[in-house]
């Protein structure tokens, strides 16, 4: 169970940095609401999965999914560039995520 609130705490972080960016576009409750809400999700789903994973492990995925999830709502919804070598260093971190899941 700790894993499924280790990415859940993934996703509360990746709408937490798109608050940040709504909130830079304009400042409105819906802006203010995702900012707060999102961080709010993730550091509440991060703190239950630290109490099974170790914090090293915890901290590397978390903002890992929170890297390459906020990279990809970048590039898909604020015209981001989507050339290789950050689609290549997107796919490193996910990389180490998924190795540190298997060696925990």
């Amino acid at each position: 169970m700790a894993w499924v609130f280790l990415i859940i705490a993934g996703v509360g972080e990746v709408l937490g940095v798109t608050g940040i960016n709504q909130v830079n576009r304009k400042k409105n409750l819906w802006s203010f609401t995702l900012l707060i809400g999102g961080f709010t999700m993730s550091f509440l789903f991060l703190a239950l999965a630290m109490q099974n994973l170790s914090m090293g492990t915890a901290y590397a995925v978390w903002t890992g999914i929170g890297t390459v999830g906020s990279v990809l709502i970048g590039m898909i919804f604020y015209n981001e560039p989507k050339n290789f070598l950050r689609i290549l260093f997107m796919s490193m971190v996910l990389t180490a995520a998924f190795g540190l899941k298997l060696i925990s």
